[in-house]
C-alpha cells in the first residue's frame, strides 16, 4: 500500500548512497513485525514531527517451542496466551493458526490454516455443562487455566503397518530399517505421527521446525458487519488494529505536509512494548537518525532537538461505554461509540500510575486543530477511578520530551475474540489524523 503511494524503502536509499528532501516518501521495517512511515515536510525536521503511533498486535494464544503431543488418541498443540485475555473465551469456538516457521536451510514457510472456507479449523475444547459442577464454582480468571489452552489438532492415526513391516530385518536394506524404526516409533503416537505427516506433505515441515516456529491462534473468520443498520463491524484485533489502518490512511492521504509526517505502527504493546519489534526498542530512534543522515542534517543534537520537538498521537483504541455493564464506567468521561475519536489525557492504573499524563497546553491545541477542521471528538478515562486501568506507547515517546497524547478510537469487548466498533467512528478518525498531520505550525 505504501509503496503504491510513491513510498521506498529508507535500506535501499542509504545502499544507493541517495539523499532525500522535501515531498520524498519513505518506510523502514523492523524484523517484518514493525514499520515507519515518513513523508517529509517542508519545515526542516529539526523542527520535529507530527506522528501517528499505534500498534498491531493483539491478544491471543502463541504456540509453544515444544508443542505436539498426544494423548487418548486426540493430537494437541501445547499452548502459551500472549497478552490479556480471559481465558473462557477461547474454548468451544472455531480458530485458526496463523504465523512462520523458520527452518535451518534459511527459508521460511508461511502458515494460515483455517480461514479459508475449505480450510479445517481447530479448537480448544470444554467440560460439558452436565460435569461442570466444580468448574462453575471457580473465579472466572480460573474457569480455564492457562495449561488448559491446548489446541486439539486431530484425531486420526497414521496407518503404520504394511508388507515391509514383516520382512525379516536380515532382509532389509538400511533404508528400509531405517523406516522401520520411523514407523515403530511412529506407531507409539500413531494421531501425532498422522499430523507429522500432514505437516510434511504441505509445509515440508519437521517436528524439530517448531523451535524456530512463531504460529499464533487466532479466532477464525472474518470482519462482519454487525447490527441491521450495518453501523458496526465485529471483528478481532481492533485493539489496536483499527487505529493501525487509520492511521496508515490517513499519511497515504497526505498530498503535501508542512512538518515531516510519521506513521509508527509497533509490536509488543500487549505485553509491555518489549523487545527488540516493541516501542522500548531504539527502531525508531535508529531510524530518524539514518532519515536525517540521508537529509545531510543529522547530528547527535538534531536527533534531540526534533523527537523532543515532535508531537504524538499516541492511536490507541479506548474502552467504549456499554450500558450492559454500567457499573464499570463514569458516564461523564467515558467514550462512547458512534461520537467520533475519543482523548485519553492520561491512562494508567488508580492514582495514574505508569500513565502519560498529556499537558493542557496541547491538549488546547488538539482542540483549534480539531474544532477548526470539523471533526468530532470526545474524552474519555479508562473506566472508574480503582475499577481497572490500561496502557499504552504513549510514555515511552513521551521521554524524548515530545508533546504526546492517547487518541483512537472507543469499542467494547475490547480483548474478546471479537471486538465491536463504530464505522462512523473509524471514517472520523481518518479525518481526524489528517487534520493533526496537516497542522504545520510550531
Amino acid at each position: 500500500m505504501a509503496e503504491a503511494k510513491g513510498y521506498r524503502d529508507l535500506n535501499e536509499i542509504i545502499a544507493k548512497g541517495e539523499t532525500l528532501k522535501a515531498g520524498d516518501k519513505v518506510y523502514a521495517v523492523n524484523m517484518k513485525k514493525s514499520i515507519v512511515l515518513f513523508h517529509i515536510g517542508e519545515k526542516p525536521m529539526v523542527d520535529g514531527m507530527n506522528i501517528l503511533g499505534a500498534h498491531v498486535d493483539s491478544p491471543r494464544i502463541d504456540v509453544k517451542q515444544n508443542p505436539l503431543y498426544e494423548d487418548s488418541d486426540f493430537a494437541y498443540l501445547d499452548t502459551h496466551y500472549y497478552g490479556g485475555i480471559k481465558k473462557y473465551q477461547w474454548v468451544a469456538s472455531p480458530l485458526a493458526i496463523h504465523g512462520v516457521v523458520a527452518k535451518k536451510d534459511g527459508s521460511v514457510v508461511d502458515v494460515v490454516i483455517g480461514e479459508d472456507e475449505k480450510d479445517p479449523i481447530f479448537c480448544i475444547t470444554d467440560l460439558l455443562i452436565h460435569l461442570a459442577a466444580d468448574q462453575m464454582s471457580k473465579k472466572a480468571s480460573v474457569v480455564i487455566e492457562g495449561e488448559g489452552l491446548d489446541l486439539m489438532v486431530g484425531s486420526r492415526p497414521l496407518k503404520t503397518e504394511d508388507e515391509a513391516d514383516k520382512k525379516d530385518e536380515a532382509d532389509m536394506t538400511e533404508e528400509e530399517k531405517a523406516a522401520a524404526a520411523k514407523k515403530k516409533e511412529a506407531a507409539k503416537s500413531p494421531v501425532k505421527a498422522r499430523f507429522l505427516e500432514i505437516l510434511k506433505e504441505k509445509y515440508d515441515m519437521e517436528e524439530e521446525d517448531f523451535l524456530s516456529a512463531e504460529l499464533e491462534i487466532v479466532p477464525a473468520g472474518k470482519a462482519r458487519d454487525c447490527g441491521l443498520d450495518r453501523s458496526m463491524i465485529l471483528a478481532y484485533g481492533q485493539d489496536d488494529r483499527i487505529c493501525a489502518y487509520t492511521s496508515l490512511v490517513a499519511i497515504l492521504e497526505m498530498d503535501k505536509v508542512e512538518r515531516t509526517s510519521c506513521c509508527l505502527l509497533v509490536d509488543k504493546e500487549e505485553i509491555g512494548s518489549v523487545g527488540a519489534t516493541g516501542m522500548t526498542s531504539r527502531f525508531f530512534e535508529n531510524t530518524v537518525a539514518e532519515l536525517l543522515n540521508c537529509m545531510g542534517q543529522y547530528s547527535e543534537l538534531t536527533l534531540r532537538r526534533c523527537l523532543s520537538r515532535s508531537r504524538m498521537l499516541s492511536s490507541d483504541v479506548s474502552a467504549g461505554y456499554d450500558p450492559l455493564y454500567s457499573y464499570a464506567f463514569e458516564r461523564k468521561n467515558a467514550a462512547y461509540l458512534g461520537r467520533g475519536m475519543s482523548f485519553n489525557k492520561f491512562t494508567g492504573r488508580g492514582g495514574k500510575g505508569g500513565s502519560n499524563d498529556a499537558n493542557a497546553e496541547y491538549i488546547a491545541r488538539l482542540r483549534r486543530v480539531f474544532e477548526a477542521a470539523d471533526i468530532s471528538f470526545q474524552t474519555a478515562e479508562l473506566g472508574k477511578v480503582d475499577v481497572g486501568g490500561g496502557g499504552t506507547i504513549a510514555y515511552i515517546l513521551a521521554e524524548y520530551g515530545m508533546e504526546v497524547i492517547d487518541s483512537g478510537l472507543p469499542v467494547l469487548n475490547m480483548h474478546a475474540q471479537y471486538e465491536l466498533s463504530s464505522k462512523a467512528d473509524i471514517y472520523e478518525a481518518v479525518q481526524g489524523y489528517k487534520a493533526f498531520l496537516l497542522d504545520g505550525d510550531n
